[in-house]
């Protein structure tokens, strides 16, 4: 195999070569927009002079089902902007109103299998790579998202916009306010910009309908969108937003090894802090945070974490790291910014210099988070009782519908409790609208705390290694195929990522044919993934060979069926297991919003203790809307596994399950309440077990929630959380409780 200096060499010098007309050869038609010659109230109603001679876009494709045919249904777009916004306004025609299924919910709520929305799609940097997402369905809730060609869909950013909606006699209309200080763009005058108007209508299938061609051959999408020209004399900058809030939170806890004695009360804590947002110019962000609210609102999503190797991932949802999120989503997860888990202050900047994105950020973490362990079989945390001084930054630039970037991440923690620092290139090269070529090479030099009673790794050795990953993704109207080499050293680190396996090397690969039928199914692709890890000595981890069928249904459905032929080490035997995997959902009507069921079954590896088995994974869900105000989310998901004892009898190891209600009573679009149950619990033979484990453990979180949103950073949250856990006696006892009141308010000049 090629060294790690070699691919990266050549993966850069291949940018070279990337076409200069790329952009031009795959965006869409040219739309020219005017400026308003009169005022627009932002009410659901495109009567205002405003709209008069705004432009019009009436050519739209259906992309999905269809290829680029023409629609089910009649859309019109109309563009305009004026001194401070970008206006869009929608008139989406409906042969069945009462058909139009738009359920109140939570900011970014929005189901594309099940709901009614339309929107954009808007680069304003004009970079034919990354867009940012404004939708928002037929009762006016809103979602709002950045796009990127190389990373995907990022739905954690939020923006300061309006929007209102209309249902009629003959459908729905739609206004869209955007500030142009909610933007970044370029310094010049006009200005280019792309864009993309959508609608989602979900029907017996889930149309897609868009202002552009989508090629069924394609291997982007912001690529295609259409330029938007004729943007004058735009705000140059010079917007300051200043979000203070205040909060207060009680608390009790059990006391210290005694679980079932009354909870001792805490003092009431309160809590002061400010954000604040500056945009010199057009195109560059400062952030400041003193004393940042980190706190998250919602418990994380339900994973079943039993019999599994590596850390689960978790999303962030914090305000203060989503500016230019887009520029640290790279091949290899490095920046994970979770890992800051008690910010006492933060700031970053962000913008565009010389055509090169940056983003620069700087926080102090008081600590108190768990750091990922990593190894090459499983990973374990430890829990980082010390502060730190944590460093973020990258810069990428666009050549044609490729690019370059590096990236930098620094961790030092205080009290010569050790360091980190990762630096290293990374590339995506794009030769034609079929194919994308990325990489990333990563150097890291580490430093880890002396602290062996926290975990053994943690002696205070140096560790230095790299991480090298190469993936080429091909597509065509029929086949496509995805390939991908990875290569992280043993001494390799990424403290303020997330890179949960080290010392390995490995080689995935995938293909697959799809073809659109009629009828039942609109689309329909047959595959083969295929996967072989090995250690630094070459001794297998893991190898897989997995063939598959998935499709498009009616019923806005999607089914997955798959067979799963592996070997992987546990402990120190590489065992064989034999799977069937299923994934079946459907969005069937305006009441059911989603039902479905996915899981495995068959032969299984005991990775806690090193030996075959047999088990099943079966996980549940359903989102009921019993009217559009009011959703109930159910989720059950358990996982068990048997294994042959001493005797080769064939005896019960373990069952895990989570269980999960939740339910929301939306008010209006700005104001709910919501409550939410889970309960995780585990029953285990102790004596199948190698290490000593309970024989029974469970862990009940309750939360209610009060909250009301002028905008994502104006809110007033009320809340209450509970907290029990499984004793000796089978009974869950109170762990924890908090009651909490969050105010915060955005001003903005």
């Amino acid at each position: 195999m090629q060294s790690t200096a070699v691919v990266a060499i050549a993966g850069l010098a291949l940018l070279g070569a990337a076409p200069a007309d790329a952009q031009s050869s795959l965006a869409g038609e040219t739309i020219r927009i005017s400026r308003a010659p009169g005022s627009i109230l932002v009410d659901g109603d495109l009567s205002d002079e405003g709209w008069r001679n705004a432009t019009r876009v009436e050519k739209w494709y259906e992309i999905n089902p269809g290829d680029n045919v023409v629609p089910p249904v009649r859309s019109v777009g109309y563009l305009t902007y004026d001194d401070r916004f970008l206006y869009v306004g929608f008139e989406f025609d409906d042969p069945n109103p009462s058909a139009i299924r738009a359920p109140l919910g939570d900011h970014d709520s929005l189901n594309g299998q099940s709901d009614d929305f339309g929107g954009l799609f808007l680069d304003s940097l004009g970079s034919f790579h990354t867009a940012t997402e404004f939708f928002v369905n037929a009762h006016n809730v809103q979602y709002d998202a950045v796009t990127d060609d190389g990373s995907g869909e990022n739905p954690a950013p939020d923006f300061f916009w309006d929007s209102a909606t209309r249902i009629t006699e003959h459908g729905w209309t739609l206004e869209i306010r955007i500030p142009f200080s909610s933007l970044r763009y370029k310094s010049i005058d006009p200005q280019t910009w792309g864009i993309i108007l959508f609608r989602n209508y979900p029907r017996q299938y889930r149309y897609q309908i868009t202002s552009t061609r989508f090629p069924r051959d394609g291997n982007c999408a912001v690529c295609r969108e259409n330029r938007l020209v004729g943007l004058e004399h735009l705000p140059s900058g010079g917007h300051l937003v200043t979000a203070p809030y205040v909060s207060a939170s009680e608390g009790a806890h059990a006391p210290s090894d005694a679980l079932g004695t009354p909870l001792v009360n805490g003092a009431v804590k309160g809590r002061v802090g400010l954000d604040l947002k500056f945009t010199p110019n057009a195109d560059n962000a400062i952030d400041l945070a003193l004393k940042p609210d980190f706190s998250q609102v919602e418990s994380d999503t339900a994973q079943i974490s039993a019999n599994e190797r590596f850390a689960l991932f978790f999303p962030e949802k914090r305000p203060f790291f989503l500016e230019g999120v887009d520029l640290f989503q790279t091949p290899i997860q490095a920046v994970y910014t979770r890992t800051i888990a008690s910010a006492t202050w933060g700031g970053r900047l962000t913008g565009k210099e010389a055509g090169v994105r940056y983003t620069a950020l700087v926080a102090e973490d008081a600590g108190g988070g768990s750091a990922i362990l990593p190894g090459e079989n499983d990973s374990s945390f430890a829990t980082q009782d010390f502060a730190s001084t944590v460093l973020l930054a990258r810069a990428k630039r666009d050549i044609g519908l490729s690019s370059i970037g590096a990236l930098v991440t620094d961790r030092e923690a205080h009290g010569g409790n050790g360091h980190n620092r990762v630096a290293g290139p990374d590339f995506q090269w794009r030769p034609s609208g079929h194919d994308a070529v990325t990489g990333q090479l990563l150097f890291s030099e580490s430093r880890t705390p002396n602290r062996p009673d926290v975990a053994d790794q943690w002696n205070g050795q140096r560790l230095t290694g790299h991480a090298l990953m190469t993936n080429w993704s091909h597509n065509t109207t029929h086949l496509d195929w995805f390939t991908l080499y990875k290569d992280l050293a043993d001494g390799f680190r990424a403290d303020a990522g997330f890179v949960p396996q080290v010392g390995v090397r490995e080689l995935f690969g995938v293909t697959g044919w799809t073809v659109h039928p009629k009828n039942f199914l609109s689309r329909q692709r047959t595959f083969i993934d295929m996967d072989y890890i090995v250690d630094r000595s070459g001794a297998v981890v893991e190898r897989f060979v997995q063939p598959g069928l998935g499709m498009d249904t009616k019923g806005n459905g999607f089914m997955q069926f798959r067979f799963f032929d592996d070997w992987a080490r546990a402990r120190d035997a590489v065992i064989e297991r034999k799977q069937f995997a299923y994934f079946v959902h459907f969005s069937p009507s305006r009441a059911v919003k989603r039902i479905g069921a996915d899981g495995a079954l068959g032969q299984e590896i005991d990775f806690a203790n090193g030996r075959p088995g047999r088990g099943a994974t079966v996980n549940l869900s359903a989102t009921l809307q019993p009217s559009d105000a009011l959703e109930l989310s159910l989720i059950e998901n358990t996982r068990l596994l048997n294994v042959d004892d001493a005797a080769a009898v064939s005896r019960h190891l373990f069952t895990q399950r989570v269980s999960r209600v939740k339910g929301i009573y939306m008010f209006t679009p700005r104001m709910f309440v919501r409550i939410i149950f889970q309960y995780v619990s585990t029953v285990r033979d102790p004596s199948l077990f190698l290490d000593a484990v309970d024989a029974r453990s469970g862990d009940f979180g309750g939360s209610a929630l009060f909250a009301y949103k002028i905008n994502w950073q104006s809110v007033m949250f009320v809340g209450y959380g509970d907290d029990r856990q499984l004793s000796n006696q089978n009974r869950l006892e109170k762990l924890d409780r908090q009651f909490f009141v969050k105010l915060s308010y955005a001003f903005q000049r």
